[in-house]
């Protein structure tokens, strides 16, 4: 997950505590990938553990200000200069679902135009939410990302829509 990444780049604009972090990653990512607190701190204490943040005083509210450390600084970097690599993403449920529904015999064409119908209000929900962040380039750039994603997905419904109508085991399932 790219949680330690994204806190190590955020500090590397100045010391924060966690909730700052929370709300500064939520804000640059549009707001599609919430944190849980806990998960923020625990999070701090790995990237401490690890010698990537140092934890400062604590202020007149009690909350620990973390900094990050060359250490910390040369991890973002690394993972900066990384590409991601495909494998590293995590399985697509839809592609499985629709290779398990056609494995086991099942009519596919209702679980496509369900998927259909949910990934077009998805997309009408991220033009809105791209519409009212205009002036975030961080967040446009989540949203232009998320869009892509969908109309991608459209794309390849209508596909599976095409190769299963051409294909003969499908057309004597469907007899």
């Amino acid at each position: 997950m790219a949680i330690r990444q994204g806190l190590l780049a955020l500090l590397s604009r100045g010391p924060r505590y966690g909730y700052q972090l929370r709300a500064e990653f939520e804000a640059s990512t549009g707001a599609t990938w919430p944190l849980n607190i806990g998960q923020v701190y625990t999070t701090l204490s790995r990237l401490e553990r690890d010698g990537l943040v140092a934890p400062g005083e604590q202020d007149d509210q009690g909350r620990v200000v973390y900094t990050i450390t060359e250490a910390g600084r040369a991890e973002m970097a690394r993972w900066f200069g990384t590409p991601v690599a495909q494998a590293d993403r995590p399985r697509d449920e839809l592609v499985i679902k629709l290779a398990m529904a056609v494995t086991a015999g099942a009519d596919v064409r209702p679980i496509i135009q369900a998927q259909r119908t949910a990934t077009m209000g998805t997309l009408q929900r991220l033009t809105r939410a791209r519409r009212a962040s205009a002036d975030d380039p961080a967040q446009r750039l989540v949203l232009d990302s998320m869009i892509f994603q969908a109309e991608a997905e459209q794309r390849w419904l209508d596909h599976c829509e095409a190769v299963l109508a051409a294909s003969p085991q499908t057309q004597e399932r469907q007899a």
